[in-house]
């Protein structure tokens, strides 16, 4: 089975320019944890719930060099000073893609590796599609197990 049998081809995406207080509406309000960047046809990057609240954390320098705690709750006012960004401030610009016509169990493999739980799909620059862990899951219950329960 290859991913091409299971993605999701009507992807969401975003452009490199847009505020990030829309990407975030949209995060929240549909359950994205990521949405594809896409410039003119091309895909760009990619910008994650974790780009965007990594943003409020302190740097590693930061807590070496303070022997105080970290005020937490002065670190999630910063949301607001982050969502004022372009995406292009915090997207992941280094995209990694797999193939329509790659396996699904390779795709999996990919996503376990890097702890992803969802991939874009993309031939050359172009985005085809995004397929995640569940995607994969679910073809293989389908195909494997839902006939024989």
């Amino acid at each position: 089975m290859r991913v091409e049998n299971i993605m999701t081809s009507n992807v969401r995406t975003v452009t490199s320019d847009q505020k990030l207080g829309e990407v975030v509406s949209l995060m929240c309000l549909y359950r994205y944890s990521g949405i594809p960047v896409v410039d003119d046809g091309k895909l760009v990057g990619i910008v994650a719930e974790s780009d965007v609240l990594g943003r409020m954390f302190p740097k590693l320098e930061d807590l070496m060099d303070s022997m105080a705690g970290v005020d937490y709750d002065e670190q999630l006012i910063q949301y607001s000073e982050v969502v004022n960004h372009s995406v292009k401030d915090v997207m992941t610009p280094t995209v990694i893609t797999i193939r329509p016509d790659m396996h699904i169990l390779q795709a999996a493999s990919m996503m376990v590796g890097r702890k992803f739980r969802r991939i874009p799909v993309a031939v050359g620059d172009k985005l085809m599609g995004m397929v995640s862990m569940g995607d994969v899951h679910k073809a293989i219950f389908q195909s494997i197990l839902a006939t024989k329960l």
